[in-house]
């Protein structure tokens, strides 16, 4: 026996001496090289539209605001992954983003207000139309998904139809009225403002995440010793905590470099009674609210799917759904729960660009589900099913808002944007394609 652990600790240096500089420190690391490749071309592509824009992309204001137009779009791209590792797809999120966020409003402006009667500015106001949001979004999830886990029809064309429906039911809510003003508390899930943390508790949720860094590579580490799995080498353990930490400390300095503007600066200071110096006052916006909450949920996807029975169960059915049907899983129900989980997690996005627009409209969400697809694509998730990350789907969403955004910038038409959103999705598949037949 231990001859045999000897013999295979020599194969494993020598082929690790075999590889070149790169390959050793991809190996120590463990690095995932298609994430690697996604972060380099979201550098480049950033870098080339800050040259095109004459300097304007990436200052903190236009990467404040990157951000929070991202959330929406990546909080719907976390669940999407579920949905096309099981090799079903839903077209139907932005239409149900549509749908969802008019409910929200209705139920805030209407009903909560006109029919019970509760005071405008009421704190509950908003829990009650997320809550509501939520729950219809769980329903519509529920219901696409018992028509095709149970009723056996493609998942195409079922959210196909929901494009459809929910689109038309978006308008029939309110006869293609916009519902506006929307409760003030409602509204910080938007950003702006008032709808961010401000520079010292950004700096605090910083440390709180840079602690959580460093904890879970102690966690790992202690879990491999454990149970007897190769460890990575100190020093790339090091390095992984660094650069994550760097990342997270950089992107709080640039929220925090991004100031109130004058207007509200100065009617802040009147309401306050605090005095203007000569230079102006400079108030950071800090991490925004919208921001904190995609992180969040991207934190609860990822350990639904890493760590939970349900999250294996999802993979193994993706993998091979005939052997995880064999094997006693019941994918049947599976398969409602995770088209339960992308309602309820459109719901949330709905109440993001509600909230940034201040107004439920029923063009809400209108082509959001090719950014959400493509997004998942994009981060790594094969349409053949089996394979997925949050965190690149969420990346993935990054990088589409960063063409969208970019294109705003440089004054390109609607159409073209939308071509070039069309370009990406199928070069993503294309290029999944080839990775999935080089591996």
């Amino acid at each position: 026996m231990a001859d045999t652990t000897t013999s295979s600790a020599s194969a494993e240096v020598a082929r690790a001496s075999e590889l070149g500089p790169v390959g050793r420190f991809l190996k120590a690391t463990e690095l995932d090289t298609r994430m690697l490749g996604m972060v380099a071309a979201l550098i480049l592509i950033w870098m080339l539209l800050h040259g095109l824009s004459g300097g304007l992309f990436l200052t903190p204001r236009n990467l404040w605001n990157l951000s929070v137009q991202t959330s929406s779009v990546a909080i719907m791209a976390t669940g999407m992954v579920l949905v096309i590792v099981m090799r079903h797809i839903d077209l139907s999120v932005g239409s149900l983003e549509g749908v969802i966020g008019m409910v929200m409003g209705v139920m805030q402006v209407h009903i909560l207000i006109r029919v019970f009667g509760i005071q405008t500015g009421d704190p509950w106001i908003w829990v009650i139309a997320l809550a509501c949001g939520v729950a219809a979004g769980l329903i519509v999830g529920a219901f696409q998904g018992f028509i095709i886990a149970y009723m056996e029809v493609p998942s195409f064309i079922v959210t196909l139809g929901g494009l459809l429906v929910w689109r038309g039911a978006a308008w029939w809510v309110t006869s293609g009225q916009t519902v506006a003003p929307l409760d003030a508390t409602f509204q910080l899930m938007g950003g702006g403002p008032r709808g961010s943390i401000g520079a010292t508790w950004s700096w605090v949720a910083a440390a709180v995440a840079c602690l959580a860094v460093v904890l879970m590579l102690i966690n790992g580490r202690a879990q491999r010793k454990r149970f007897k799995f190769p460890l990575r080498p100190v020093w790339a353990e090091t390095f992984i905590g660094a650069v994550n930490c760097a990342v997270i400390v950089g992107a709080v300095w640039i929220a925090n470099s991004y100031p109130w503007p004058v207007g509200i600066v100065r009617r802040y200071a009147e309401q306050n009674g605090i005095e203007i110096p000569e230079g102006g006052l400079f108030i950071a916006h800090g991490i925004a609210i919208p921001v904190l909450m995609a992180v969040a949920v991207g934190i609860v996807m990822t350990f639904v799917t890493n760590r939970t029975r349900f999250g294996r169960y999802v993979f193994a059915i993706g993998g091979n759904p005939e052997a995880a049907n064999l094997a006693g899983i019941n994918t049947r129900w599976v398969t409602v729960k995770v088209f339960m989980i992308m309602g309820a997690l459109v719901a949330v996005s709905a109440a993001i660009s509600s909230a940034r627009l201040n107004a439920s409209t029923n063009a809400l969400g209108t082509l959001d589900e090719l950014l959400v697809i493509a997004a998942a694509v994009i981060g790594g998730t094969s349409l053949a099913g089996g394979s997925g990350t949050i965190i690149g789907a969420m990346l993935g969403a990054l990088l589409m808002q960063s063409l969208q955004s970019g294109m705003v910038l440089l004054g390109i038409d609607s159409p073209l944007q939308s071509i070039v959103v069309g370009a990406v999705l199928v070069i993503a598949v294309w290029l999944d394609t080839v990775y999935r037949k080089r591996v």
